[in-house]
């Protein structure tokens, strides 16, 4: 399982990106930030664009942020790239500030969808967002993504629209929406796009600019990987097959004899084989062997020998399927998935098993009826880039800072108008795409893919030495070195015939597959070499850890301790209960102690005074109460408290989300009757503030919710020696927020244990004397 296999040399069977005619415009060369502007178009020698994207993003030009790297992927292909970023929605003029498109509308809602960017997990509007300068709220309207669709096509009515990013790809079907709780149609159908382009989508889009410049109508594209799009019917020569109902229990035909003869199966039925079309089998035909061996049979008048074959049966259904590039999954139409919450979970499961690119299926889900009938038409998964197409895209000559527009008074953006976005990532490097973990309250599997895509450590090394050389206020330290996940990089498939067989939703769950390779050497080595570099201080990873595959290579977690963790180390057992556990496809907490034990050994051996910081979800489907009482014990038994609470958020597609809408697991298998199984949902707000509250069983101001449970019949009171007692009810005002006491818990945002030999003093209720 350890033998290194780098699957990111695996062949693809795509065209390379890199292997198209440059486009004429190339001749421009390389602008130092796409144009926002008439005036910026005119310094380029410009007179109009080919493409233009519009975004919901303040444009910054870093490899970290979509429309960056489609504009530069773009422009590197020989096309004049403009942005539009964050226009006033309220009319289509700001969507005409740089003239009509030659060849097509790019739009997206930006990096996040655009309402789990705009509202909290309940539903509450944000005074924020991390994507505009000075974090300034309200500068992007709900469903961005098909409100900036509306605009363009008011602009320029004839100019196709290519629709992408995050909110559209998780969207390419009927799914459910959180914020007006019921079931939407497929954002293709709602946006009046004429091309979605779910997952990362450098590939499709590299052809389908191409394609356009070639003035191919849009209408005639239909035949590119990772493409969505309406039509009216199923073409020809396409095989269909109906998924639009679950299997109804009944009666189970019984086998058939494979040694039994036509008129043997028709003489049990009561019937008769005689007639012209008779049969003779071998087996009717056959005499009793001789000595010799021969059997006594009366030869024909010529000598010869009548031998007739008879077709087995049992095998009379087993035809051969047909090709997958010409089969056609039709999913229940939106119409019945709005209507009936088991076929909703019926199509979130067969569209989740049709998302490797090795073996997935076209599918389509039809949407209205009689007149207004039209199909959603969704193409295989794009192929996964090869290293060498991740090195093309990452090593395109991003500026790395956003667009001057944005600058403050002094010229720079980390004052008033900087963006938290581009902050947090400015010294960061993306060295992979993809996750295989499959977790189901996550939609990276959905948009990214389970294959990981690696790009190379030459390329890697090269932009450490960028950020160091080129990025402003750069002190020595890279703040993260990963991606998706932080310990996925060259993980994978053993080879590449399993990879395109597996239908697995996850490679590590309920444990790890013995066909994924989980050796971190070259990892090991990227790290080892970045903190070589002159100039660089300290590479830090900030990226989501799988402690779980850690835990398979002591030498990996032994460099990460002792050399990149910068005092707090982050990880998600996200619970510690079998119940939520298996309804998210996490590991057990047992690998979590596994880690732990790996990482106060490697720290102690270090001299260095670093902790771990476990993140934790509440509301989770399939979590109860008892559970979330479970979890707080342990949290206090080991010391935490949390100071930020996660609370389960049900964003598009997720397999979680179809829990959470449906009661059902999907994990399971989807039946009408028993069979189906049913999950505990956390729904109304007073049992999501419960769960919230166990997590923060130690402010004082959850207390009133905790303290009821105390009683007679509550789940707490049901425990060995009532660890987590919870104080009597408070009947007077509690203040939100207390200041530090010397020996209290530190409260940085990781719940630190108290120091050794200070013992925490409990809350004091307020002082009430009147002054």
């Amino acid at each position: 399982m350890n033998a290194f296999v780098d699957v990111s040399l695996f062949p693809r069977a795509a065209k390379p990106i890199t292997s198209y005619r440059p486009f004429w415009a190339k001749r421009f060369g390389t602008a130092p930030f796409l144009p926002m502007s008439r005036a910026e178009m005119e310094q380029l020698g410009w007179d109009s664009c080919d493409i233009v994207l519009v975004t919901g993003d303040a444009y910054v030009d870093h490899p970290s942020f979509g429309m960056a790297v489609i504009g530069r992927t773009l422009e590197a292909q020989g096309f004049r790239v403009g942005i539009i970023a964050q226009p006033d929605w309220q009319s289509a003029e700001p969507f005409k500030a740089l003239g009509k498109p030659n060849l097509f509308w790019g739009v997206t809602a930006g990096n996040m969808d655009s309402m789990i960017n705009r509202y909290t997990a309940d539903r509450k509007i944000r005074s924020d967002d991390a994507y505009t300068p000075g974090a300034e709220g309200n500068r992007r309207p709900d469903r961005a993504a098909i409100v900036y669709s509306q605009r363009c096509r008011e602009a320029y009515k004839d100019v196709p629209i290519v629709l992408g990013g995050i909110e559209g790809s998780l969207r390419r079907i009927a799914h459910y929406d959180y914020w007006s709780d019921k079931v939407r149609r497929s954002i293709v159908v709602d946006a009046k796009c004429d091309l979605l382009l779910f997952g990362n989508a450098e590939r499709a889009l590299v052809e389908v600019a191409h394609r356009l410049a070639a003035r191919e109508p849009v209408e005639n594209i239909t035949d590119v990987r990772g493409t969505a799009f309406v039509r009216r019917t199923t073409p020809e020569g396409w095989f269909e097959i109906d998924s639009s109902e679950v299997d109804q229990p009944g009666p189970v035909e019984a086998h058939i004899n494979p040694y039994q003869t036509t008129s043997e199966q028709a003489a049990a039925a009561g019937g008769s084989c005689s007639g012209p079309d008779t049969t003779i089998s071998i087996a009717d035909s056959a005499q009793p062997a001789r000595a010799s061996g021969q059997n006594d049979a009366k030869p024909a008048s010529d000598g010869t020998h009548k031998l007739t074959f008879v077709p087995n049966p049992a095998l009379m259904g087993k035809r051969k399927l047909p090709p997958l590039e010409r089969t056609v999954i039709r999913l229940p139409s939106y119409e019945q998935v709005k209507s009936d919450e088991v076929l909703y979970a019926h199509a979130n499961r067969v569209m989740h098993l049709e998302t490797n690119p090795g073996n997935a299926r076209a599918m389509v889900q039809a949407h209205g009826e009689g007149t207004t009938a039209r199909d959603v038409w969704l193409n295989p998964p794009p192929i996964p880039l090869t290293t060498a197409e991740m090195d093309y895209i990452f090593d395109l000559p991003y500026a790395r800072s956003p667009h001057p527009r944005y600058a403050d008074e002094k010229g720079r953006h980390d004052g008033a108008t900087k963006i938290p976005a581009w902050e947090m990532i400015r010294f960061s490097i993306n060295i992979m795409r993809g996750c295989f973990g499959g977790c189901t309250f996550c939609s990276i599997t959905e948009h990214e893919g389970r294959i990981i895509q690696s790009r190379s450590e030459d390329s890697i090394i090269r932009e450490i030495e960028d950020v160091r050389d080129k990025v402003q206020g750069f002190t020595g330290t890279i703040s993260d070195l990963g991606g998706p996940t932080a310990n996925m990089y060259r993980l994978g498939c053993r080879t590449p015939e399993i990879e395109a067989a597996c239908r697995k939703p996850s490679c590590v769950y309920p444990g790890i597959c013995q066909n994924l390779t989980t050796n971190h050497d070259p990892l090991i080595k990227i790290y080892k070499r970045g903190r070589a570099i002159k100039g660089v201080k300290k590479i830090l990873i900030g990226s989501g850890l799988r402690y779980d595959l850690a835990i398979q290579s002591p030498e990996y977690v032994k460099e990460l301790v002792q050399h990149h963790v910068g005092g707090y180390l982050k990880i998600a057992p996200e619970h510690t209960e079998a119940g939520p556990l298996t309804k998210m496809m996490k590991p057990g907490i047992g690998n979590y102690d596994k880690f732990k034990t790996l990482f106060e050994k490697y720290t102690a051996e270090a001299g260095k005074k670093q902790y771990l910081i476990p993140y934790f979800i509440a509301a989770h489907p399939g979590t109860s109460d008892e559970d979330m009482m479970n979890l707080a014990i342990w949290l206090k038994k080991n010391g935490f408290r949390a100071d930020q609470v996660q609370t389960f958020y049900p964003s598009p597609m997720a397999t979680a989300t179809t829990m959470f809408h449906t009661r059902l697991n999907p994990l399971k298998g989807i039946h009408r009757d028993e069979r189906g199984e049913k999950v505990d949902v956390v729904r109304g707000e007073k049992r999501r503030r419960l769960h919230k509250a166990f997590l923060r069983y130690h402010d004082p101001a959850n207390w009133p919710l905790l303290q009821p449970l105390n009683t007679s019949g509550g789940c707490a009171s049901r425990k060995k020696d009532n660890f987590l007692t919870i104080p009597s009810m408070v009947t007077e005002k509690v203040p939100s927020k207390a200041g530090p006491k010397p020996g209290q818990i530190q409260t940085q945002h990781t719940g630190l244990p108290p120091r050794a030999g200070i013992q925490g003093k409990k809350p004091q209720k307020p002082n009430t004397s009147k002054r």
